[in-house]
């Protein structure tokens, strides 16, 4: 019987080869503009992973926390120096079960669509809502759906070639679902290894109404952490999100003058 495909499917197979991904962006300059928007309460990542973004950023003092459905991948932070102390809860982040509320909550490299269906991303965008402080924002990195990527409805590329190994990428598309069945697939001296992903993507406006059902409302959008003007031509973006203000309280009604206020005296 195949496998299920769980949420921790992913981080539970590529853990060991995670940070030689051959796509993985840059971490500097997302460092740099997460420390940027930061503000003064704790941090909170959603697939945080094996720490490749929340251990420089707790290095430079930040208290940062953090969700994941993988153990495997957690585990690999833990043995980084600077990962172990940091507080991680392990599960489905689309719930953001975790106390307390976060000056800043993000989510990098496209981890938003590692949620499979369109309710549990406007699920995220709610929780987190309420986890985020009145000042608070909530950072997505997250790239730009192109359909010219697939041929037919798949496609099969090479993202890397060595003396003793190569890295595929194979992948199928369902453009009425939103959705990619992909598989990383390394072929070695030591054997073939598969690494499978399935994702639902959202195309920014689509996240932009999410984000106004959670109750937050787009402040920035960026084509890239150097915050890059966002264009047609993006193949990614940098979103930012903010709480929308409550309403204020409307005034009370001056009370009604009754009859007998308009009446002359001895009338």
């Amino acid at each position: 019987m195949a496998e299920k495909y769980e949420p921790s499917t992913y981080g539970e197979r590529i853990a060991d080869v995670y940070d030689d991904h051959p796509n993985m962006p840059e971490t500097e300059g997302c460092v740099e503009f997460l420390a940027g928007v930061a503000g003064t309460r704790r941090v909170l990542e959603l697939g945080i992973g094996t720490g490749r973004v929340a251990i420089p950023l707790a290095a430079r003092g930040l208290k940062v926390a953090g969700i994941d459905a993988s153990p495997a991948m957690v585990g690999k932070m833990r043995a980084k120096p600077g990962g172990d102390p940091i507080q991680v809860e392990i599960g489905n982040f689309a719930d953001v079960k975790i106390n307390g509320r976060f000056s800043l909550i993000y989510i990098v490299f496209n981890t938003l669509f590692a949620l499979e269906s369109q309710e549990e991303q406007i699920r995220c965008f709610q929780r987190v809502a309420r986890h985020l402080s009145d000042d608070g924002v909530f950072v997505i990195e997250a790239f730009y759906p192109d359909h010219s990527y697939f041929a037919r409805g798949q496609r099969v590329g090479v993202s890397r070639i060595g003396l003793d190994s190569v890295f595929l990428e194979t992948s199928t598309h369902d453009k009425t679902g939103q959705r990619t069945k992909a598989a990383h697939v390394v072929i070695s001296e030591s054997g073939i290894k598969v690494y499978p992903i399935q994702i639902r993507y959202a195309y920014p406006p689509e996240l932009d109404l999410m984000a106004r059902l959670g109750g937050m409302r787009l402040k920035a959008r960026y084509a890239n952490w150097d915050r890059s003007p966002f264009g047609p031509n993006s193949e990614k973006h940098i979103s930012v999100y903010e709480l929308v203000p409550a309403a204020p309280e409307p005034a009370p009604k001056a009370a009604k003058k009754t009859l007998n206020s308009h009446r002359v005296k001895g009338a």
